[in-house]
């Protein structure tokens, strides 16, 4: 059984993205620029290789990796992530002591400002719906097999790049248990997560309450306005949009999420 992590990325030249994240294993690495091009490269650990399209949008990006991909096991991953020194090893090992699992989410060390701020660690055992719709694309490895079986794809809407600002994470994992797959967790940190800027965060806003009411409708159709009551009523984080403002702006989402009308177009 092989790794292959795939890797979302922008604006890369060469390859030295996969010394940089500490990858000591195969490797296909998306790259959104300006230009096209095929990039690929033996190492020690196997064969990286980046594609560059001229395109927008993490959704598509991580698609275009996973069309590429070749290995048994499959772990996405962002390009502030670096990895420990023996996660391949114990990627593999998840998968081999669970034979069962068809999708593992694993752990991971945030970083800001060279300061760990938090350890998001896994306990291990199967996951359902209601407990893993808050962990990031980067956490998450599918069995190859099970990827095809399922035919599985990010939603192109949303994430970083795309009309709704993030979300992607929680689609794709929603379609794993939808299509039947085995989701577990396993007490492994894979590495850190370099958290000192965003690509796309720019705040709790306006725009980051009304995407969160259409991915609600998105994720739970048949519940949507109670989900949306739950997260804008007890959202803690630090906010200048007060708690009546919040829930008009889910509820303005969820409405729009039928038609999936952006922020600020007819909502």
């Amino acid at each position: 059984m092989n790794l292959q992590v795939l890797v979302a990325t922008m604006h890369q030249r060469d390859l030295s993205l996969y010394e940089k994240m500490n990858i000591r294993c195969s490797a296909v690495i998306a790259n959104q620029a300006e230009d096209r091009q095929m990039l690929c490269q033996s190492t020690p650990y196997g064969e990286v290789q980046m594609i560059t399209t001229p395109t927008v949008g993490v959704g598509l990006n991580r698609n275009a990796a996973l069309l590429l991909s070749q290995g048994d096991v499959l772990l996405f991953a962002d390009d502030d992530v670096i990895f420990e020194d023996d996660m391949p090893k114990e990627v593999i090992g998840a998968f081999e002591r669970l034979p069962q699992a068809d999708v593992i989410v694993f752990g991971l060390r945030m970083v800001k400002n060279g300061e760990v701020i938090e350890t998001r660690r896994m306990k291990q055992g199967r996951l359902r719906v209601y407990n893993s719709m808050r962990y990031g694309t980067c956490r998450i490895a599918v069995r190859r097999e099970a990827y095809l079986r399922a035919n599985l794809s990010f939603h192109q809407m949303f994430g970083g790049g795309c009309p709704f600002s993030a979300g992607e994470d929680s689609l794709f994992l929603k379609s794993c248990f939808d299509k039947g797959l085995r989701v577990y967790g396993y007490d492994y940190v894979l590495g850190s997560c370099i958290k000192d800027s965003s690509s796309w965060f720019v705040g709790y806003n306006e725009k980051y309450f009304y995407d969160k009411g259409v991915l609600v409708r998105k994720l739970f159709p048949k519940s949507a306005y109670l989900m949306a009551f739950y997260f804008g009523a007890v959202f803690k984080r630090e906010t200048t949009v007060s708690l009546v403002r919040r829930l008009r702006l889910v509820y303005a989402g969820v409405r729009a999420g039928k038609k999936m009308t952006p922020y600020g177009k007819d909502q």
